[in-house]
């Protein structure tokens, strides 16, 4: 029988530069059993349909459109509450706001919430009880939408699928709790009948065990040693009694409480025969094939020896609770390890059915041997023929009984045929289509007599430790694959792998003390069982008590079967493992993955096991990197500060400038994990943006790297960060990396590979700066560019005002002379010489009077140069009488997050933090300085309270129009409130804009 398996960035604003220069599916249980391939899909999916999403797009913005419609007619005048005493109708009619509803038609909303074709769920599904069911949506009238319950419609349960197979899971717990009884239940007479019967209802589900237990052991067991070997080509009979052993203490450990799956079966593992055959071969390369006195011990040493190690590697596993660690290792090696064993299956299944005297080997000898004999090929081709047969009726018949009937059935139809033909049953045996008869005083324990220590060679047992390790390692990896897959099966919700894990390493551990081979937790077998009645711990201990019995009948019975039926069944498994890795996996996987899959069949075919998993490593390794160079996109986005502009306020010449110049300031957004496989796309992208040609069209004066979501950098991506800084250095530009943690691992890197070196050895690194958050890089980026741009304003266009209310950004004082962009005659040079004469020639602003007094003089620098200069003074004149002059010291909050919301202010002096919670996390949005406004949509729009707090950074002078003096205003010149309320927008539709590129583009 074939045993298959189954398949927020809170981001801080504001600050300065800082120094790092120190370095400090539903379940879908079918009644067949599921393929054992990892890449076949179990799911009815109907054709066409996108299986990515719960629902389509269209559906989604349809629910949308009809709840607004709902809102839209609830809320028009037709549709008001009722005055106070009147009573509400019963139902409303939902009146669709493009065509009249037709007398039989349901409203959108309704046919919404249906559970339409298009969709995989329905947008919201009846709430179900165990004890009854009610509708919270069903439609009373054709056109009318029922009230519905707020907390049930947002209280979505299983849909009748997942109902029906959860109480089968409790039918399921409740029959494993049935005999269960105490000694008080006992001492009642009344349950001496149940308790006596309630083992007779588990025969059945035992007999199908036992039957499945004796056909693995008739194809595992049989080829556990290498019978083409002389020295153990009597072995056939021992295999099988090492099988009944190592299933019997499997059974009994998982049935006693080791499992959490009741009814769990245990058996050998068929995937370990070729280490086992490889450690043999081994022994006798090194013992000699003269000496089998030494190394039949010697076999049967490592065989314990190897089942100890791999239920050591199970135990710890469990017992650290590191089971998830065996997710990490790419399926795509295991299976293409799958398919070599079922290469080597087919190999061995030629070599028992064909009764060849040596190992199979790719030679002209062999191959005229195996093809030319007749003999020989009507022994193997047989045996093939009926696999293939099995395989033809399993595609018609999907009953998971089919297999096990087949092979009951096989040997019946074989001896028929030999007595319908008259021919002699030991003339057929000589002619090798039956095995050779055991000596019948054999006792069942006879492979115990092997172990004789004295005789054992420790060195050639030391020279399979690789093989051991190498089965160790395959063995431990399919109970993370089989365990939760039969949860999934038997709706068990409770499976815990480390607890598996500790089973299967007891299991294994006692196998070897015993001086049997390798078990585990069949997938098939298990499910066959729990499914025939057999969900009990006493059912699975029957099993074991019924495979002892069948253990102790002894080894004659393998003198009565037929070659045809072992060679069939070993072709049977190693064609649907074949199956698994190369047909299953077509068009599933990645065809460099494909490519791995084959490459570790033919290299176990023709090198070895434990070769073949080696090659499949190095190339999984060589094909992630190849793969992660390739996909991996190193570079997130790229931006230039035209496009991307700190979130400070400014005023609008300013701001006019940077939009002019801002194409000097480049951001590179950085993202995932930088390697020498990707790290080459960001320095490709940096050369091509100094290329001559690039250049001359978009020079760039400051480059920054944002690593905010970069996950690390190994060495060679350092490294790569010293190159383009001597790159950047030679070209005159800023390299300016933003988002690098204080003692994280993106830092210690670039600190190893030089890129910042110590204090006391810092010499010029005028060339590179660092800064916590890429908006405090942009903002010095464009402090720079201002800095340029009041050194190089024309004297003559300078408003003459008072020093105080300049607005210059204070931190440009703080650079010094080298950070200043001074080089005449350079291209961006002549760019901002350019913008900064564009900006002046463009904009205008009123004449303004000496004795022009505040709040005039704010108002006039602030909201002047919008309208190219328009705006008569006498406008701010009439303005500032509705202001009121208010101070605050450094440090003071002006107002917190949730306070009535009952002025905006304009700032004259000083300079202002907008904040706000996020994650119960203060951060800050936004700087404000002089000349700018702040508060204004509260305000204009009515809010109740502020959505932000604002914070002083510095002694501040700024002056306030109130609720009250605006709604005075509106009253009294409301042509001046309308062109103020212009004017003011221009700061929200700036700041709107700004957040919006920084919401979408930057996290």
């Amino acid at each position: 029988m074939s045993r298959r398996n189954s398949s927020t960035i809170a981001v801080s604003l504001g600050s300065s530069p800082r120094d790092i220069d120190n370095g400090s599916i539903s379940n879908v249980v079918d009644e067949e059993i599921p393929s054992r391939s990892y890449y076949s899909s179990h799911l009815a999916i109907e054709p066409g349909e996108d299986t990515r999403y719960s629902a389509s797009m269209e559906s989604i913005r349809a629910h949308s459109l009809a709840l607004g419609d709902r809102y839209m007619q609830e809320s028009s005048p037709a549709n008001s509450p009722p005055s106070n005493g009147s009573t509400p109708p019963a139902n409303d009619a939902l009146m669709s706001p493009i065509s009249p509803v037709q007398p039989n038609s349901h409203s959108i909303l309704s046919n919404l919430l249906k559970n339409d074709k298009s969709e995989r769920e329905p947008l919201l599904k009846r709430h179900h009880s165990r004890k009854k069911s009610k509708d919270y949506l069903s439609t009373h009238d054709h056109d009318s939408l029922p009230n519905i319950d707020p907390e049930s419609a947002y209280a979505i349960p299983p849909s009748s699928t997942q109902q029906q197979q959860e109480n089968q899971h409790y039918a399921s717990d409740r029959q494993n709790k049935t005999f269960r009884p105490t000694w008080k239940q006992i001492k009642v007479p009344e349950n001496w009948f149940k308790y006596c019967t309630q083992p007779v209802s588990y025969i059945p589900a035992v007999i199908l065990g036992l039957m499945l237990n004796l056909l693995d052991a008739i194809s595992y067991g049989m080829i556990t040693f290498p019978l083409n070997n002389p020295i153990f080509a009597s072995f056939g009979p021992d295999g099988i009694s090492m099988f009944f052993v190592s299933c019997i203490i499997s059974q009994l450990v998982y049935s006693c409480g080791g499992s959490v799956f009741d009814g769990g079966n245990g058996s050998m593992m068929i995937e370990v025969v070729p280490f086992l055959h490889i450690m043999a071969e081994k022994i006798v390369s090194v013992v000699g094939q003269d000496n089998p006195n030494v190394v039949i011990p010697s076999t049967m040493v490592a065989f314990a020896l190897s089942s100890i190690m791999t239920g050591l590697a199970f135990f710890l596993l469990g017992a650290l609770r590191l089971g998830s660690l065996i997710g990490f290792f790419p399926r795509h090696i295991l299976v293409g390890t799958i398919g070599g064993v079922g290469w080597f299956l087919i190999a061995t299944g030629i070599e028992v059915a064909g009764r060849l005297d040596e190992n199979l080997v790719y030679t002209i000898p062999m191959f005229k041997k195996i093809f030319l004999d007749s003999h020989v090929f009507s022994l193997w081709f047989s045996a093939l023929a009926v696999a293939i047969l099995l395989r033809l009726i399993q595609y018609r018949i999907s009953s998971p009984l089919v297999v096990p009937a087949f092979f009951m059935a096989l040997p019946l139809a074989f001896y028929l045929i030999v007595f319908v033909s008259g021919l002699d049953v030991s003339h057929v045996r000589e002619a090798g289509w039956i095995f050779p008869l055991v000596e019948s005083n054999l006792p069942f324990w006879h492979f115990y007599t092997y172990y004789d220590f004295t005789l054992v060679d420790w060195r050639a047992v030391a020279e399979t430790i690789p093989a051991m390790l190498a089965l160790t390692f395959f063995g431990v990896l399919h109970v993370p694959i089989n365990v939760p897959a039969l949860g999934v099966s038997t709706n068990k919700d409770d499976v815990n792998v480390n607890r598996e894990l500790v089973a299967h390493g007891i299991s294994n551990a006692v196998s070897g003390l015993f001086g049997t081979v390798q078990n585990y937790l069949v997938y098939t077998n298990s499910l066959l069982f729990i499914r025939s009645g057999g969900d009990s711990r006493l059912a699975g201990i029957m099993l074991a008590g019924a495979t002892a019995i069948l253990w102790m009948v002894g080894p004659w019975i393998v003198g009565y079967i037929p070659v045809m039926v072992v060679g069939s069944l070993i072709f049977h498994l190693g064609l649907d493992l074949l199956k698994e890795a190369l047909v299953d996996t077509w068009k599933s996987v990645h065809y460099l993955e494909y490519i791995t899959i084959c490459v570790i069949i033919a290299c176990m075919a023709t090198l070895g096991f434990v070769e073949g998993i080696l090659v499949g490593i190095i190339m999984a390794c060589i094909f992630f990197v190849v793969q992660n160079a390739r996909r991996s996109e190193a570079i997130r986005a790229t931006y230039t500060g035209q496009y991307m502009r700190s979130t400070v306020r400014r005023l609008y010449r300013q701001e006019r400038f940077l939009k002019q110049v801002g194409g000097q300031i480049q951001i590179v957004k950085l993202q995932g994990y930088l390697f020498f496989g990707t790290i080459d796309q960001v320095e490709r992208a940096i050369r091509e943006m100094l290329d001559e040609h690039a250049w001359d069209l978009h020079p760039i004066r400051f480059l920054i790297l944002d690593l905010q979501l970069v996950q690390g950098l190994d060495f060679s991506a350092a490294e790569a960060f010293v190159r383009i800084r001597r790159l950047l250095r030679a070209r005159q530009v800023y390299m300016i990396v933003c988002n690098v943690a204080r003692r994280s691992d993106e830092e210690k890197a670039l600190m190893k590979a030089g890129i910042w070196v110590k204090q006391s050895q810092q010499q010029d690194q005028g060339d590179l700066k660092c800064f916590e958050h890429i908006n405090d890089a942009i903002e010095w980026c464009e402090n720079v560019l201002l800095t340029t741009y009041f050194e190089k304003k024309p004297k003559h266009l300078q408003i003459s005002t008072p020093a105080a209310t300049v607005p210059v950004s204070t931190a440009a004082k703080a650079y010094s002379y080298s950070d200043r962009l001074a080089s005449a005659g350079s291209p961006r040079h002549d760019i901002i010489s350019n913008a900064i004469h564009q900006v002046f020639s463009e904009t205008r602003i009123p004449a303004i009077h000496k004795n022009t007094t505040q709040p005039t003089l704010i108002l006039v620098q602030a909201f002047g140069e919008i309208n190219n200069g328009e705006t008569p003074l006498e406008f701010f004149h009439k303005l500032s009488k509705f202001f009121e002059r208010n101070t605050c010291d450094k440090g003071s909050t002006l107002y917190r997050e949730g306070d009535p919301c009952d002025y905006l202010l304009v700032l004259e002096q000083g300079s202002l933090r907008s904040l706000m919670y996020v994650l119960k996390e203060q951060v800050t949005v936004e700087t404000i300085l002089p000349g700018t406004v702040v508060g204004e949509m509260g305000i204009f729009s009515g809010s109740p309270v502020r959505s932000r707090s604002l914070v002083a950074d510095a002694d501040s002078v700024f002056w306030i129009l109130t609720r009250e003096a605006f709604d005075k205003m509106r009253q009294e010149d409301p042509i001046m409130a309308n062109q103020f309320i212009l004017l003011t927008l221009y700061f929200s539709s700036e700041r709107l804009d700004t957040m919006t590129r920084y919401a979408f583009h930057l996290h």
